[in-house]
């Protein structure tokens, strides 16, 4: 939509025009005098016409002839002004200019400067527009306590464009991209020309009588950018109070990021686009499809964090895990430790009876008793410290292999070849109480040779009667 640009006024203070009777003035100051007399005396005023001998100088200033069928002036517009143009100023084109009547004064040319251009007729839509967007506005029909909003998973989607329209390819690609799975049902009209605003009205109201058999929760009404005259379809009353009226909430995508219609502000809710339009019909599925991906995302980390907790705590109960081989070598070592230290003590016992019997003869050479009396009684000390001697090695000897023997005892394995076996049920775990067991379960049963799977034909506390 075009939208008039506002400046402020350009009369400059007056400049007297008088002059003294014979008074010779030169012809700069006659050409200004010219000038304010001319910005005096008109007001800033729209004037229509075609334009005519088009230039646009390097420096961005627009220089063109706005004529009619007996009279034709020039015309300026200055860079500022003429680069928000909302259209490109073409030779030919019927226009209205918003100008000041001023006169060039270093050439005397009379001319108009131009604030702002539109087509031709657009000043009357607009007023148009605005008469009616004010009588609709104050029946409350644009109230926003009336607007409804959207369904967040909308089922399906009613489009009102024409099917050939950019607006509609728009919408497709939006769903295809965002939310693939809703079905759209298209109600076609024409978005322009005569006798567009009924159809699109009719549209309106069949879509909403239709929603609950065709399964739409949502209504688009769409179509895309063009100028005032473009758009009149959808600054028509009786689009705007079928917009209200419509049983399902209306978003309504016409044109571009600054075109605004009567059917914008009658709209529930009013989308810059028509792909805008889809996004937000759609935005609770593409939010959800966000959150499952942030939430899938979460997940893979938490399972990693638990796997890589779990692989840590295998690793240390691995390492405190000792293996039956470890367990017999451990043993094997406190073994040998204990000979060594058997050996050790005899030795110690050996040599302190060795040192008693040195002295001994020491202090018998020394005091020289009765040598035949004294003999008898040494060789019978000395026999009963070898008897000490042998039966303490003996005793340690036999403490030897009890603890070897006990050693062997703990070995699984010899347990197994003394005719025992182990018996697990199917989870892998070894079978204490034979009533755990019902008839039908498989069981492995390991001998010290080997193993056999099995199945319980009938529980007992008999072992022999508990498995075949």
């Amino acid at each position: 939509m075009w939208i008039p640009v506002q400046s402020a006024p350009m009369n400059a203070p007056r400049f007297s025009a008088e002059v003294k009777p014979g008074e010779v003035v030169s012809v700069s100051w006659l050409n200004r005098a010219a000038r304010e007399a001319l910005e005096g005396s008109f007001p800033l005023m729209w004037i229509g016409g075609e334009v005519s001998t088009l230039t646009r100088a390097a420096s961005g200033h627009v220089y063109f002839t706005l004529k009619d069928e007996h009279a034709q002036v020039r015309c300026t517009m200055w860079r500022n002004r003429a680069q928000l143009l909302p259209f490109r100023l073409e030779h030919g084109m019927q226009v209205e200019v918003r100008a000041l009547v001023t006169l060039f004064e270093p050439r005397g040319d009379y001319q108009l400067s131009v604030e702002a251009v539109r087509r031709a007729g657009v000043g009357n839509l607009y007023e148009a527009f605005l008469r009616l967007k004010a009588r609709l506005e104050a029946e409350g029909l644009f109230d926003p306590a009336v607007k409804r909003a959207l369904p967040r998973f909308p089922r399906g989607i009613a489009v009102v464009t024409s099917r050939q329209a950019a607006a509609w390819q728009d919408v497709t690609a939006a769903f295809a991209r965002r939310a693939p799975h809703l079905p759209l049902t298209l109600y076609p009209t024409p978005v322009q020309g005569e006798g567009a605003p009924a159809r699109i009205a009719a549209a309106i109201d069949r879509a909403g009588r239709r929603a609950a058999s065709d399964g739409n929760d949502v209504l688009l009404l769409v179509r895309g950018g063009g100028s005032l005259e473009d758009l009149v379809a959808f600054n028509d009353e009786a689009v705007a109070r079928a917009i209200r009226n419509c049983l399902l909430p209306v978003v309504v995508g016409v044109g571009h990021e600054t075109d605004v219609s009567i059917a914008d502000f009658a709209a529930d809710l009013r989308a810059a686009t028509p792909t805008a339009a889809a996004e937000l019909a759609s935005a609770g599925y593409a939010d959800l499809h966000d959150q499952l991906e942030n939430l899938s995302a979460r997940l893979a980390r938490a399972i990693q964090r638990r796997i890589e907790t779990a692989a840590q705590r295998l690793d240390r109960a691995a390492a405190r895990l000792t293996h039956p081989i470890q367990r017999i070598e451990q043993a094997r070592l406190r073994l040998t430790n204990l000979e060594h230290r058997l050996r050790s003590r005899a030795h110690q016992h050996l040599a302190a009876g060795q040192s008693r019997y040195a002295t001994l003869t020491l202090r018998l050479n020394a005091r020289r008793p009765d040598t035949a009396a004294r003999r008898g009684q040494l060789e019978a000390l000395t026999q009963r410290l070898e008897r000490a001697t042998r039966g303490l090695l003996e005793r340690r000897r036999a403490q030897l292999e009890a603890l070897g023997q006990h050693l062997a005892h703990l070995d699984p394995r010899g347990v197994l070849a003394r005719g025992y076996s182990i018996t697990r049920n199917a989870e892998g775990s070894i079978v204490r109480d034979a009533s755990s067991l019902v008839a039908g379960a498989h069981i492995e049963i390991e001998f010290h040779d080997g193993s056999i799977d099995a199945t319980v034909d009938k529980p007992s506390k008999t072992p022999e009667r508990g498995a075949k």
